[in-house]
């Protein structure tokens, strides 16, 4: 951290503008994981090569980039270990308002985060009522066929959902889909809606909905209510509403 230091404290009353050029760097590297060359950052943050240069090295320091060789820079372990100690606490920053809507809808709720072709369960609430949906925290369900699932896909471009879909069935081969352009379909309508439903696609007698937004990394986190479908029809609507207004009161705190 010294060398930081000594580049803003050296830059003298322009120490707050070596900051946000050091910030410009890491967005722009945080683009490109394979890294960039000293004159392509120059070239996409409109500065001199030098500055770049001296700036990259104070970074390179702390970790904070890994500059291999003057082709070559990029995102450091420092950085990723900052953005780790952040994420980690997604969770613990998000389950006060989780319970509170555990509390509003008397169902079970669930928080769960993608995971190469899958979504996991991070926390959960359980329901009041006798009879409820319950999973274990820790446990891998498919995305194309759950309301978590779904809204986690419809975080992403088609393109990219439809890499994320073959990932989640290589993962779950006893979830096949039913009718793929329907799914496709139905993600389209969830972009717009911010809202996804699971009609005992992934288990008989369960129904869900489902939400997710991008955490401040851009990563996606899917909040969901599952419940028995005996009592699902005649709450979905009003489910549908608290799960909406969760999503909105949360987005100011874990999103960008």
């Amino acid at each position: 951290m010294e060398d930081l230091k000594e580049e803003i404290q050296s830059a003298g009353s322009s120490g707050i503008q070596v900051i946000a050029r050091a910030a410009s760097i890491l967005r722009t590297l945080e683009s490109h994981p394979d890294g960039l060359s000293l004159g392509q950052i120059a070239k996409s943050v409109q500065l001199a090569r030098s500055t770049v240069q001296r700036i990259v090295a104070a970074l390179a320091a702390e970790d904070f980039v890994i500059a291999s060789g003057p082709g070559d820079v990029r995102i450091g372990p420092g950085l990723v270990r900052v953005a780790a100690s952040v994420a980690s606490n997604t969770a613990e920053l998000i389950r006060p308002h989780l319970r509170a809507l555990g509390e509003e809808v008397g169902e079970t709720v669930d928080l769960a985060v993608l995971s190469g072709g899958s979504t996991v369960f991070v926390d959960q609430v359980p329901g009041r009522h006798r009879l409820v949906a319950l999973s274990a925290v820790g446990e891998r369900f498919p995305l194309h066929c759950t309301a978590n699932g779904k809204a986690i896909l419809a975080c992403f471009s088609a393109e990219d959902a439809d890499d994320l879909i073959e990932k989640s069935l290589a993962e779950h081969p006893d979830h096949p889909i039913a009718d793929r352009a329907a799914l496709l379909k139905e993600l389209e309508g969830i972009r717009r809606t911010h809202l996804a439903v699971d009609l005992e696609e992934h288990g008989e007698g369960i129904s869900a909905l489902g939400t997710a937004l991008l955490d401040l990394f851009g990563r996606p986190i899917a909040i969901s209510i599952p419940v028995p479908s005996q009592r699902f029809a005649e709450q979905r609507d009003g489910l549908a509403k608290s799960l909406i207004a969760f999503r909105k009161r949360i987005k100011g705190i874990v999103s960008r």
